[in-house]
């Protein structure tokens, strides 16, 4: 489990395709208090440490990973959100985040503001996710709170320490980013499917 509170950025410093498997090798100032089969967030993608060199560690994602996440489309210097997992005893500074990206998102719009950034988000409704005003997102493993709910978008307001200190930086108009919805939410979607 996860909290969504970004703990560190990585550099994509080598992609391997292994049958329908993805290796991912990254550089990170963590990677020595990793371990192997250690949990770790990339985007909001949970993948487990499979191998750790100097100041470099792989993790590998599998075809479905990669199918619904927007990690197969990582190349050499890409930067990466990073996330350990959580502590048993922790605080719980974002949400409830458990690595598993729901879908994927395109950017549709980014708008500065008097000192923060507005980010739109476009997804596809049809696979039944929502989002509610004021609840809670995962956009690339960040913990946010949602703005301008609408059926199939939604806006993200960036203060400047996560706009600096994760890769929303990064983004353009276009960029697909990966979404978690909340874990919450979804259980109450899926309650209210089964009544119908």
């Amino acid at each position: 489990m996860f909290t969504g509170i970004i703990e560190t950025l990585g550099r994509v410093t080598n992609v391997k395709h292994d049958l329908e498997n993805l290796h991912l090798t990254i550089e990170s100032t963590i990677t020595n208090e990793l371990k192997i089969d250690q949990s770790v967030a990339h985007n909001g993608v949970c993948l487990t440490v499979v191998s750790i060199n100097g100041n470099c560690y792989t993790v590998t994602a599998i075809k479905e990973t990669i199918d619904k996440t927007n990690i197969g489309n990582l190349k050499i210097s890409d930067i990466v959100n990073l996330e350990r997992a959580m502590k048993l005893g922790d605080r719980l500074d974002g949400h409830i985040v458990q690595g598993h990206v729901d879908q994927v998102a395109e950017c549709t719009s980014i708008e500065e503001t008097q000192g923060s950034w507005l980010f739109s988000f476009k997804y596809d409704g049809s696979l039944n996710n929502i989002t509610i005003e004021k609840g809670s997102v995962t956009v690339n493993g960040v913990s946010l709170t949602v703005v301008n709910s609408k059926l199939n978008s939604f806006s993200v307001a960036i203060i400047p320490y996560t706009y600096e200190h994760t890769n929303f930086k990064n983004f353009k108009i276009g960029s697909t980013v990966n979404l978690e919805f909340d874990v919450i939410g979804k259980y109450v979607s899926r309650l209210n499917e089964l009544r119908n």
